[in-house]
């Protein structure tokens, strides 16, 4: 008996497609339709993350370098940092925290809350990425001035040219003028943070000494690398952002994660529309399959005949859905999504595309795909020739 030639399966399985072309169509839009949100999805949440991160590090530091016992400047650390060239720039720091308030006055009432205050020299405009009127608002703080956060500000009810008074961890007391306010979109930070001038700070404390190093660098991802390097034998302790804003990363992997599975239950709904039309497809021809196993077809080509089907309507799926995809991130890119300023940190909702994420949604689709193809395909190796014909 003639065995069927190798390329049966595919001539079977172009066959059945182009049967049902209507019910195949639908099918291939329903995955192209959960790859397209699957991907667009994934796209806004980079690029949301992104927005936020550069919104974090605007007015935080990629690197900070503290060290175990305050001290005056470190000439031999300060030598070692600008020879490095990872790093970009460095400024000394003082940090303190304390308790702003601002007296009650005509019309308003008294205004309170904590901060985080920093003391800072001129050269921290270079490692903070401050808006242009608020690095020079920084630069030339003087004597007894202060730039408070936006949020802060507004919770202290304090407004550029009012003196608040502070009152630091030492108990000391100061009166500062407010210089202005800057604004980085991060709530953490502008609702916590105050830079003063290093000197303001440094006699409220009654020192010449400073708390340590803040860096900028060329790569914000290597300050752990570069933090252990310069740390290695010198006594200070060093804080990247990562780990300074550790809880912040984590939870926006978490939210990725988990509007990647949600949007991914779409791409599972679709592949049982695949799963739908293969069973029907064996249903309807189980007298055929009989016929083909009577002449020599094997289980394996009528496997194979099957799983090809599914393959077909799956990567045509994630053909189009990936087209779509990539066309919706596309849109956004050149007319963003708007998003109330007076709500969030942005205006716009950013869009960032990365490989990583369409090579995993690809393989997934495919993999889902396949395996709803399986089942019907096993059934119909399944068939019994003598039993069917009979």
């Amino acid at each position: 008996m003639a065995r069927p030639s190798p390329d049966l399966a595919w001539t079977l399985a172009r066959a059945h497609l182009r049967r049902r072309r209507t019910q195949n169509l639908l099918t291939v839009l329903g995955i192209a339709v959960g790859v397209m949100v699957l991907i667009a999805a994934l796209s806004l949440t980079n690029g949301f993350t992104r927005a936020l991160i550069e919104a974090t590090l605007r007015a935080s530091p990629h690197l900070s370098l503290m060290s175990w016992t305050p001290g005056p400047r470190d000439t031999a650390l300060e030598a070692q940092m600008r020879a490095d060239p990872r790093v970009t720039a460095f400024t000394p720091f003082l940090g303190d925290k304390g308790l702003l308030t601002r007296p009650a006055s005509s019309g308003r009432g008294a205004g309170v809350d904590f901060t985080t205050l920093f003391g800072v020299t001129p050269e921290a405009t270079q490692v903070l990425h401050l808006a242009p009127e608020e690095g020079r608002l920084l630069r030339t703080l003087g004597q007894n001035e202060v730039l408070l956060g936006s949020a802060l500000a507004r919770s202290v009810g304090a407004f550029t040219g009012d003196e608040v008074r502070l009152l630091n961890s030492g108990q000391r007391r100061v009166t500062l003028r407010v210089k202005g306010v800057f604004n980085t979109g991060n709530y953490l930070i502008d609702s916590g943070y105050a830079f003063t001038s290093l000197g303001t700070l440094q006699a409220l404390q009654g020192t010449q000494n400073i708390t340590g190093y803040q860096l900028r660098l060329k790569n914000p991802d290597t300050a752990p690398q570069v933090g252990s390097d310069l740390t290695r034998t010198l006594p200070y302790t060093a804080l990247p952002w990562q780990s300074l804003y550790g809880t912040l990363l984590d939870q926006l992997a978490l939210q990725k994660r988990v509007i990647a599975f949600v949007v991914f239950l779409i791409v599972i709904v679709a592949a049982f529309g695949i799963a739908n039309v293969l069973t029907l497809a064996v249903f309807e021809k189980t007298q055929e399959i009989a016929i083909l196993r009577a002449i020599g077809a094997t289980r394996g080509v009528i496997t194979r005949t099957f799983l090809i089907e599914g393959a077909l309507l799956g990567l045509g799926g994630l053909l189009l859905g990936n087209l779509l995809g990539l066309g919706i991130s596309a849109y956004f890119t050149v007319r963003p999504f708007q998003l109330p300023g007076d709500l969030y940190f942005i205006t716009a909702l950013p869009v960032e595309v990365r490989w990583t994420d369409l090579l995993w949604v690809n393989a997934v689709g495919l993999g889902t795909t396949l395996l709803a193809a399986l089942v019907p395909a096993r059934r119909a190796a399944g068939v019994e020739p003598a039993r069917i014909i009979r």
